[in-house]
């Protein structure tokens, strides 16, 4: 199991690669990377706003919330989240005791938190592309990451990212 620490250790390309299914994931979005990147804004948005709605929240809801996650997990080819998120459905429509809830609300934490570190790696990697000027691509790169652009005159500075 990954953890929110382990999952800080591991290699950016290995998270990037094993915690989302990039072949599922051009599939659903066609190809466009314009597209790809909106959902898994979205995705990494939804995610925060998912897990704050379950802390505290009752079965009912914190069932509710899991089921959506889980949807919109599989839609991007986050399986760990998918099946964490799965999990916690069925805990609290089980009625779970408060033991078995709290690990599953632990382990979809987890999976979330090393799916959203992956996207922000995929982002950073597959998203900083050359800019046209007048037509043509000069020696100017800018790194777009969650809504935010950087601008370099050199590759170099983003290939480390």
């Amino acid at each position: 199991m990954v953890t929110q620490s382990s999952a800080a250790r591991l290699p950016a390309r290995e998270q990037a690669s094993t915690s989302i299914d990039h072949v599922h994931l051009e599939r659903m979005t066609l190809g466009d990377r314009a597209l790809e990147r909106e959902v898994l804004e979205i995705f990494v948005r939804q995610t925060a706003m998912t897990l704050e709605r379950i802390a505290g929240a009752g079965p009912a809801r914190t069932a509710a919330a899991a089921h959506t996650l889980k949807g919109s997990a599989r839609g991007i080819g986050a399986w760990r989240v998918a099946e964490a998120a799965e999990r916690l459905e069925q805990a609290a429509i089980g009625a779970a005791d408060a033991a078995a809830m709290l690990a599953a609300i632990a382990e979809l934490e987890a999976a979330s938190f090393e799916t959203r570190l992956a996207i922000g790696v995929h982002l950073r990697q597959v998203h900083a592309a050359p800019v046209p000027d007048s037509g043509r691509v000069r020696d100017h790169y800018v790194l777009r990451f969650f809504g935010r652009s950087l601008s370099f005159r050199s590759p170099s500075l983003c290939s480390g990212l």
